[in-house]
């Protein structure tokens, strides 16, 4: 399998968030919430990568072009691991839908080195109220998010929300040093036909990138990408 197989929003999340993440060499990685694996296949062609992912049927159809070891199950297998073993922790659009959210970042904490970092996306709720006015005409949702309430994904079910300051809040060991918006633009291009069009989405990565750590445009990102360390 290649990037170039994925759907072309997932292609666009892919290079983007591996762009953010910079370049990772020789660190021990976990990958938890893995699903099939694009991610951990990908940093473990220049690092020792543990994947744990709870879906059997989404680890079947994991990424094996790079050797990683791959774990099925969630927090109790999270909980077998030894203290600060990992360099960098992967925890990409996991945790809302996880009813255990504070006892997953303090096991992170646990398993994480001391100035180890931990990258977190997750959904920002302003950028879902955008989406919800401008692309699905979805007012009532859109309400709903505004009074606080939390949402819905097609394939995922509920979707819970949690302010980004909220993981200092569980886990006073973790400091957030970097906050960059991710799908601020591209999904407000509504001809589907140029998302497949490589030379668009070059344009598309190139702008996102440019605009990710502005502040104005990571207000309505879709989606935040967080780095921590843990102190």
């Amino acid at each position: 399998m290649e990037i170039k197989d994925l759907q072309p929003w997932e292609i666009l999340m892919k290079r983007i968030v591996w762009l953010q993440l910079g370049d990772v060499t020789g660190k021990k990685i976990l990958d938890f919430g893995s699903g099939i694996g694009v991610t951990a296949d990908y940093l473990a062609k220049n690092n020792m990568v543990t994947a744990i992912e709870p879906s059997e049927e989404s680890v079947m159809e994991r990424w094996k072009n790079n050797e990683y070891r791959q774990i099925v199950g969630s927090t109790e297998q999270l909980r077998k691991i030894d203290d600060e073993t990992f360099d960098l922790i992967i925890c990409h659009n996991v945790l809302e839908y996880a009813s255990d959210k504070e006892d997953i970042i303090n096991e992170f904490a646990r398993v994480l080195k001391t100035e180890g970092k931990l990258s977190i996306v997750k959904h920002n709720r302003s950028g879902r109220v955008m989406q919800m006015v401008v692309l699905l005409n979805d007012f009532e949702h859109a309400h709903s998010l505004i009074d606080g309430n939390d949402g819905m994904a097609s394939k995922y079910g509920a979707i819970f929300y949690y302010d980004d300051s909220d993981i200092e809040n569980w886990c006073g060991e973790f400091k957030i040093t970097k906050t960059l918006g991710m799908r601020t633009f591209w999904d407000l291009q509504q001809n589907q036909e140029v998302h497949k069009d490589a030379e668009w989405q070059d344009k598309m990565v190139e702008m996102e990138m440019r605009v990710s750590d502005m502040k104005g445009y990571k207000d309505i990102a879709f989606f935040h990408h967080l780095t921590l360390e843990k102190r």
